[in-house]
């Protein structure tokens, strides 16, 4: 008999790129196992998940605008559709287990997966646990988290410490540099620094690559890998940076595998996927924590890597001002250099993937035949 595990969650790709590592290695374990994903219409999941060759299905699930907005007014009437969706998905495809990795579409599947029996398993990629996850967390079976101290959110005794899987392409590097210079059109011998915050993109972490640029330039003999991100992609292809030599820029990249094989230094955010990359990468990094997330959960999420001397903290108001400084600083300094990429190459998780799916598949109810 086939098993058949539904997985929720989306809206970013910190929620959507770990969900599709786990399917990938359920599926090497049990090629017969049947992957279906449910995410929110509209948002980026409905574009990824079918690229990576699973079937999804989407509700009409969600948020609450930050800002006063007439869409709000919505919001409980698309939660109250995206329930009774959730539950003609799971009456339809009867899964033995619903995995739920945070976004607007977990909610619903995992909370009417819960009131019908079926086992669901949470994952938490942040060090402060999302308010889905929080709510979900006394009807799972299961909680696999990335961080230590988890207990002040969930019951210690359903908690699985994981890691968080990534992308299974970054696991191995090693060979990838050359690869990674054709791909880019990068010059050998020239110290790389990757840029980029999240796949929309981060407007202050452009504001300040394009604020010292020159000065970076100036500097150090660099190139940059440069993601702005496709929300603000428009505004910069045809700026005066995007035109300097060794100025590479793209509003998104496909192959983060490639981007992390050329890095000598990355320039980033903080969200758990971003520091589950960077670990397993074993790539030092400046770390610029988003300050209008939840619970600031990624300044949380950087300093976990601060206070091991794994990555420099760069805050969100100092980093147009501060950036050519720190950059310089870094690169002035070798043996510091080299000290923090063999600290955080200590934190990588490579088998994260294979505990969660362990995990899930231990959840299962005993089956009947």
């Amino acid at each position: 008999m086939k098993r058949k595990i539904i997985i929720s969650g989306g809206g970013t790709g910190g929620h959507i790129f770990p969900a599709i590592a786990v399917a990938q290695t359920l599926k090497q374990m049990d090629e017969h196992i049947q992957i279906k994903f449910v995410g929110a219409s509209g948002r980026m999941e409905m574009e990824r998940v079918p690229k990576a060759g699973f079937e999804i299905t989407g509700l009409p699930v969600s948020g609450i605008q930050r800002k006063l907005s007439a869409k709000n007014l919505l919001v409980p009437f698309k939660l109250v559709a995206s329930l009774l969706k959730a539950f003609q998905v799971l009456k339809n495809f009867k899964p033995d287990a619903v995995v739920g990795f945070g976004g607007y579409a977990s909610g619903p599947v995992c909370m009417v997966a819960s009131f019908m029996g079926i086992p669901v398993v949470l994952q938490e990629q942040n060090s402060y646990a999302g308010l889905t996850n929080k709510m979900l967390a006394k009807r799972a079976a299961k909680i696999c988290v990335a961080y230590d101290g988890m207990e002040k959110f969930f019951d210690k005794n359903k908690i699985i410490f994981t890691g968080n899987p990534v992308r299974q392409d970054i696991s191995n590097l090693q060979d990838k540099k050359e690869e990674s210079h054709e791909n880019f059109g990068l010059t050998r011998n020239k110290k790389t620094i990757l840029i980029f915050g999240g796949s929309l993109g981060a407007g202050t972490l452009n504001k300040a690559v394009k604020h010292n640029i020159k000065r970076i330039m100036e500097l150090h003999d660099v190139q940059l890998i440069w993601q702005v991100g496709k929300f603000y992609f428009q505004d910069y292809k045809n700026s005066e940076v995007a035109k300097m030599d060794h100025v590479h820029l793209f509003p998104f990249i496909e192959r983060m595998d490639l981007a992390y094989a050329a890095a000598d230094l990355v320039v980033c955010r903080a969200g758990a996927l971003t520091i589950s990359e960077l670990c397993l990468a074993a790539k030092p990094a400046i770390l610029v924590p988003s300050p209008i997330v939840a619970e600031d959960h990624q300044t949380k999420n950087a300093m976990s890597l601060v206070n091991k001397n794994a990555a420099w903290l760069l805050k969100d108001n100092e980093v147009i001002n501060g950036l050519a400084d720190k950059i310089n600083e870094i690169f002035l300094d070798e043996k510091k250099l080299v000290e923090v990429s063999a600290s955080i190459a200590k934190l990588g998780r490579k088998e994260a993937s294979e505990e969660i799916a362990h995990a899930i598949l231990n959840a299962f109810k005993p089956s009947k035949d």
